[in-house]
């Protein structure tokens, strides 16, 4: 039975998160929609990162069921906060901030509204097959991915306590930078979108700075966004998504923890032990199923807009999934093959995206 056991440190997060994925799969068979834990992504990440940010401020012992407490045997000393896991949680709450804003504006905090992919699924799948996946994948698959997000602050709550070194301002740095590109991303699709439903009263000035392109009717019929960003990825806020919580994760963890040299002799042995290798990526579980999620979750996303704009199709030859470089070695490639100007002339009419 030892073997099962939840860690002290995941009693809480684990008490939560069951809580919470119960709530949402009640909540969305009440309602009809699928779509309560899209409103609640935006505050799990940060509930968890602040329970393990602040494991010197909870109490020892749980009060009643879901209030966050500290187990006695994690030896955490009452008010030892560690810098980098107060500096991840200030990031990751200035995440929150994007993500909610980002949300409310396009309306998903209103419990009536579904995300549109939910809608086509439900029509795939059998009604029974949909509340299996929704029970399962949607309520507690993604509520267990939220707690992951957590970890990495965890990881550095955990650790020796010393001030902030030139590394954390490192991660400070690339972690603003990764927010603005993902914040400029959303303000330009968000005023694509605007000017393709409400061009009468589309006005370019009322756009936040880097959203502010000249589209055009030729934009709008094609139905997709391909312009700033978008020239350079297909899901640029994907991208910046899931480098933010690259950059967490390699931010908690020290290069001994990312040692393969067990990996090595097991190679070398001449038989092969997958152990030394899960061990090595165990330190990179938060980011790799987060990007996980991302890559399976995009592919269905753009069957459904292929499905829609006959453009599409040129769009993914030319410009890469995530990565500026895949665009520049798609263009290449097109450029040595063959068919690069018609395919540009197809996604940014009679312009064609510089290199």
């Amino acid at each position: 039975m030892d073997t099962f056991a939840i860690p002290p440190a995941f009693a809480w997060p684990v008490q939560f998160c069951i809580f919470s994925s119960a709530v949402t799969y009640v909540l969305s068979v009440i309602t009809s929609n699928v779509s309560q834990v899209d409103r609640l992504w935006t505050f799990l990440p940060t509930i968890y990162t602040a329970y393990f940010a602040l494991l010197p401020l909870w109490p020892q012992e749980q009060l009643f069921y879901l209030v966050p407490y500290t187990p006695a045997s994690l030896g955490i000393v009452p008010g030892a906060y560690n810098p980098r896991a107060i500096m991840m949680l200030c990031l990751v709450i200035t995440w929150m901030f994007r993500l909610s804003y980002n949300t409310y504006r396009r309306g998903l905090f209103d419990l009536k509204d579904e995300d549109y992919r939910w809608a086509v699924l439900r029509k795939q799948l059998h009604p029974i097959l949909f509340q299996i996946t929704n029970l399962t994948f949607i309520s507690a698959i993604q509520n267990i991915l939220l707690l992951l997000l957590g970890i990495p602050t965890y990881v550095a709550a955990t650790q020796p306590i010393q001030p902030l070194d030139n590394r954390d301002y490192g991660v400070i740095f690339l972690s603003l930078i990764v927010l603005a590109l993902e914040f400029t991303s959303d303000n330009q699709q968000y005023a694509f979108q605007t000017f393709k439903h409400e061009n009468r009263r589309f006005h370019r000035s009322h756009q936040w700075p880097g959203a502010r392109l000249e589209w055009s009717p030729a934009d709008a019929g094609r139905g997709f966004i391909t312009r700033g960003l978008w020239a350079w990825s297909r899901h640029p806020n994907f991208a910046c998504e899931q480098s933010f919580w690259w950059i967490m994760t390699l931010a908690s963890i020290t290069p001994s923890q990312l040692s393969f040299a067990d990996l090595r002799s097991s190679l070398l042995g001449g038989k092969f032990d997958p152990s030394p290798l899960l061990g090595a990526l165990a330190p990179l579980t938060p980011a790799l199923a987060l990007s996980a999620l991302f890559f399976s979750s995009t592919l269905y996303t753009e069957a459904i807009t292929a499905s829609k704009y006959p453009g599409y199709a040129a769009y993914q030859a030319r410009v890469g999934m995530f990565s500026p470089v895949a665009t520049v070695f798609k263009g290449l490639w097109l450029a040595v093959a063959g068919g690069r100007v018609e395919i540009e002339r197809t996604i940014w009419g009679k312009e064609t995206k510089d290199e």
